[in-house]
């Protein structure tokens, strides 16, 4: 016997689909960035942002193709991700520097002291080199309209970094860093709006990197050693 259906009844709203991945690459991507910017917990970071970096850009392709919704979040996602990933490999950039310096100089003086030198130090009372000799002068820029959902760089020439939020463009932040055998500089941004966002690094007056990225949420990254300048 076959069910009668009430004419006067509204009929069911269609299922809506679901972006289960979406969702997750964003949830992975923003735990992962928080956890970067941590002092060597940071390295834990490496599996979020990879695996936030992979759902999210699923869920943007399924999103396209009809069979997900929520693509601003996995767009989001992806940002959070990639952002999160640069910092990770700044990290690593970082310790494996700090790890060549620290076996070369130990080299240096088991070198000295197979020669039966003792290892070379300062004289007593000797003054410190001049310091504007001993530094360079590190300048991020970031140009674009509006402001940027976060701008982030490093600022010390190795791992440590700063981020601000929200913040209105253009912006510039200058450092001054020693002239160490080695160093990274990295800014990153992510534009809060449509339209055009660049980095720019600059180094004692040389501009060593320059990068621009296009459209809503995009990012835009600008990385150097002491090699570009």
């Amino acid at each position: 016997m076959s069910q009668m259906v009430d004419p006067t009844m509204p009929p069911a709203p269609p299922a809506q689909p679901r972006n289960g991945l979406g969702t997750a690459g964003f949830v992975l991507g923003l735990v992962g960035l928080l956890f970067s910017f941590v002092p060597f917990v940071g390295i834990i970071a490496w599996p979020l942002v990879i695996l936030g970096l992979i759902f999210s850009i699923i869920g943007i392709i399924r999103a396209r193709k009809g069979a997900a919704t929520n693509k601003g979040l996995a767009i989001a996602g992806t940002a959070l991700s990639a952002v999160g990933l640069v910092v990770c490999i700044i990290w690593m950039a970082a310790v494996g520097s700090a790890a060549y310096d620290y076996n070369r100089e130990m080299q240096r003086l088991d070198e000295q002291l197979d020669q039966g030198q003792p290892p070379a130090l300062p004289p007593a009372g000797a003054n410190p080199p001049d310091a504007e000799a001993e530094t360079r002068t590190v300048l991020y820029e970031v140009t674009g309209s509006g402001e940027a959902l976060n701008i982030t760089y490093t600022t010390d020439g190795l791992a440590s970094t700063e981020q601000q939020q929200n913040a209105k463009l253009p912006f510039s932040k200058e450092i001054a860093l020693p002239r160490e055998a080695f160093q990274i500089f990295s800014v990153s941004a992510q534009n809060a709006g449509s339209g055009t966002i660049t980095c720019r690094i600059t180094v004692d007056g040389k501009v060593i990197k320059e990068a621009s990225s296009n459209g809503q949420y995009s990012v835009v990254m600008c990385n150097g050693d002491v090699k570009d300048w």
